[in-house]
């Protein structure tokens, strides 16, 4: 599957050449193409397209200076298993979905605002190569390429279109994000309490705030996180201890910067459609 990046140029990411949809993209700064493309039917019709492949149940995508800056099938690691996902890199937001038809059909669309992203980049280790995090106040997970050149450029970008966003916007970069949730499979026992293995019957809940997996007993509490959910969320009696008393510090999530010296912790990384919400 070729990776397109239309405002800048455009890359293989099996081995084969991919087609370039400008003039002298390999030349002219991003910036550059972002603006002359961001009133051009070529855009135009680019964005539709995308709207079109989601259906009614996508989000329109089309507003003023929204440019397509690029897209691309990434292995998204998920709770269960990897998963591939179509990608939509935009000047101003990142949008991804479930594969249906490539190129046709995409349902359940994620919208992820480019300035609250910060990305980084997750060592191979095995079968896992090419990697990088993806950070935001929502949700952060983990997602690989099919090959290194593929990786950097998908990073250059992602850090130019944030990088921009910032600068223009004048606001400081987002410095707070959502935990990644610890693998059920590196977690037999509860990781507060130390003593309730996990079995069928006991099963494994996800602090909201630390991502650590634990007992129903240790995590009978919620607390509101709004860059979650507007409802109140499930966390572990450690983090509900320290969200009250606004020792904050104290229950920032820990583990998701560790996935970036430790790629197998993301092996099972949460998703929307993998979750259960009651966890």
């Amino acid at each position: 599957m070729d990776l397109h990046l239309f405002a800048h140029y455009c890359l293989g990411t099996t081995g084969r050449k991919a087609s370039c949809v400008t003039e002298n993209c390999t030349t002219d700064p991003l910036k550059k193409m972002v603006d002359r493309l961001a009133n051009s039917e070529a855009n135009a019709r680019r964005i539709n397209v995308v709207e079109s492949c989601f259906g009614t149940a996508g989000q329109p995508l089309a507003i003023e200076g929204r440019v397509l800056i690029g897209e691309g099938v990434l292995t998204k690691l998920c709770r269960k298993k990897p998963k591939a996902r179509q990608f939509f890199l935009f000047n101003d937001i990142l949008v991804y979905g479930n594969i249906v038809i490539q190129k046709k059909k995409y349902n359940k669309q994620h919208i992820i605002p480019l300035e609250n992203v910060t990305i980084d980049s997750i060592p191979d280790d095995g079968d896992l190569r090419n990697g990088w995090l993806i950070k935001t106040p929502t949700k952060s997970f983990a997602v690989y390429a099919a090959t290194a050149t593929e990786k950097s450029e998908w990073m250059n970008h992602i850090n130019k279109c944030v990088y921009d966003l910032i600068s223009k916007s004048g606001k400081t970069p987002n410095s707070e994000h959502a935990a990644v949730w610890i693998p059920d499979s590196e977690a037999p026992t509860c990781m507060r309490c130390k003593k309730v293995k996990f079995t069928p019957v006991n099963r494994r809940h996800h602090c909201r705030k630390c991502g650590f997996v634990v007992c129903g007993p240790c995590s009978e509490k919620k607390f509101l996180l709004p860059n979650q959910s507007s409802k109140a969320v499930r966390v572990c009696d450690f983090c509900y201890d320290c969200l009250s008393s606004g020792d904050l510090p104290a229950c920032q999530p820990g583990r998701s910067d560790s996935l970036s010296s430790s790629p197998k912790m993301a092996n099972h990384m949460s998703d929307d459609d993998d979750e259960d919400s009651s966890d």
